[in-house]
């Protein structure tokens, strides 16, 4: 029965006084039964003893079996969507999850690189401070031996003019 390829067989008999057709290896829900059980409308051929038509009852058995069928299918399908919608969001979720720890990743590394990169020009300008330094007390001492020695010439001036 279903929309699962069921290879169950269907029989149709007539009772032993063949005023009910019985339909043997076919589950019925209680709706159909009930539909089976309501009157048959005016247009509908009847028997003697009002009973419906052989051929009218095989007919509406498979109406309602088709139409139960497509119910079924109909439902199966919506559960199948159900559970394709549940396993798309779970997908979208973890390639979220990926996507969003890819990117903290990236950021940390940057935020890493940054900071590595702040540390090594801060070390450089201590070095370039150091050496500035080494060269202004280096150009003092010239400074202070050259005025030095312009002293000692401009003596040595004053005393050769002097004589």
């Amino acid at each position: 029965m279903g929309g699962g390829g069921s290879t169950r067989r269907v029989t149709f008999e007539a009772d032993e006084n063949e005023n009910i057709t019985v339909v043997k290896g076919v589950r019925l829900s209680d709706s159909v039964i009930d539909r089976m059980k309501e009157p048959s409308s005016p247009g509908r051929q009847h028997r003697g003893s009002g009973a419906v038509n052989d051929e009218e009852l095989k007919k509406r058995i498979a109406e309602e079996l088709a139409l139960e069928r497509a119910r079924r299918d109909s439902e199966a399908q919506k559960r199948r969507l159900k559970q394709e919608q549940m396993y798309v969001r779970d997908e979208f979720g973890k390639l979220l999850e990926r996507e969003r720890i890819s990117s903290t990743e990236h950021l940390t590394r940057a935020m890493l690189r940054e900071r590595a990169a702040t540390e090594e020009e801060r070390q450089k300008a201590q070095r370039f401070a150091k050496q500035l330094e080494e060269k202004e007390r280096e150009l003092k001492k010239h400074d202070a031996y050259y005025k030095e020695q312009l002293a000692r010439l401009e003596e040595r001036v004053k005393h050769f003019f002097s004589i």
